[in-house]
């Protein structure tokens, strides 16, 4: 049995894939295949590159409307239907709220109220008319602008999986950065693959203790996480995870993680739970969905820690 690993940079982050088999030269090329459709993803979905799809709706969009690929116009519709699902806590018209809050290519910043409540007006699935027979896509109102960062990741990762699947892989591991992996089938000698995933950081020198080890097999993990881009203003310190709902970013709420056989509703799950902060909510959506929610509503409060179908390790006193 033969292992290749291979990885490439897209969408901001490191994309590693690990496959197994009895062909080396098939599986590097499978994963060469896997790795080129993550970047052909990137390329379409990109809010930063002129040339995309996605740019050239949030150019348009407002004022005609504009036809897409068959399969951007699903991921679209996907997007439309785990927005009504979660309630609007994920949703994929949040660049406006993410522009004035300066986490478009910032570091970020407390808006004026006029503003927020302009980008607030701006923000919704509502403003996004979405039309089968031709493709295509109009918005409601001028300033609606599409930000796909809360799942084009996971869309990524399980478009790259399913293509390793058509070219006979039965063995492999998708990764995403820290935002979302697909496991497919087992590796060799074991019934699965084993993910580790770590509590929030702290201000310690030291490496976060493990929360938990999580099993995957032909299933998908995505974990949303509030540190990353912050900034802090009269002591309160805001995280560039922003609720759609209330035009603020997220309180309360530090790291959620979603496990499903789908890795585009993992991406996005992961995000609602985040928002949310209810894990019962968001779980009664899947009937398989496992997750694990780390809270914490004040400084020098002890976390809190909601979980569903997956073990948790409870965090001593001294890494505490």
């Amino acid at each position: 049995m033969q292992t290749i690993a291979i990885a490439r940079n897209a969408m901001a982050t490191r994309f590693e894939i690990v496959l197994h088999g009895n062909d080396p030269v098939a599986l590097r090329a499978a994963g060469e295949e896997a790795l080129d459709e993550i970047g052909r993803i990137e390329a379409q979905l990109s809010f930063y590159q002129p040339t995309s799809e996605i740019s050239r709706l949030n150019a348009r969009a407002a004022h005609e409307p504009v036809r897409v690929t068959p399969g951007l116009f699903r991921l679209l519709q996907q997007a439309k239907e785990l927005h009504a699902e979660t309630d609007g806590a994920f949703d994929i018209t949040i660049a406006p709220l993410l522009h004035c809050w300066g986490f478009t290519g910032g570091t970020g910043h407390v808006p004026d109220p006029q503003k927020l409540a302009e980008a607030r007006e701006r923000t919704g699935m509502h403003l996004v008319e979405l039309n089968a027979e031709d493709f295509t896509i109009r918005f409601a109102q001028e300033g609606v602008m599409l930000d796909m960062g809360a799942i084009g990741k996971g869309y990524a990762v399980e478009q790259a999986a399913s293509l390793l699947k058509e070219l006979g892989i039965t063995s492999a591991l998708v990764n995403g950065g820290t935002s979302s992996v697909y496991a497919l089938g087992q590796p060799p000698g074991a019934e699965s693959w084993n993910v580790a995933l770590e509590y929030p950081p702290t201000n310690a020198k030291s490496p976060p203790p493990l929360l938990a080890t999580i099993q995957l097999r032909d299933e998908a993990l995505s974990v949303s996480a509030v540190w990353g881009k912050s900034f802090q203003a009269e002591g309160v310190t805001f995280g560039h995870v922003l609720d759609p709902r209330m035009g603020r970013p997220v309180e309360g709420s530090l790291l959620a993680a979603v496990v499903l056989p789908s890795a585009t509703e993992t991406d996005a799950f992961s995000t609602a739970l985040l928002v949310t902060g209810e894990i019962e909510q968001i779980v009664s959506k899947r009937s398989n969905m496992r997750t694990i929610l780390v809270t914490k509503s004040s400084p020098g409060e002890p976390l809190r820690i909601s979980s569903k179908g997956l073990s948790v390790q409870p965090l001593s006193i001294e890494a505490a």
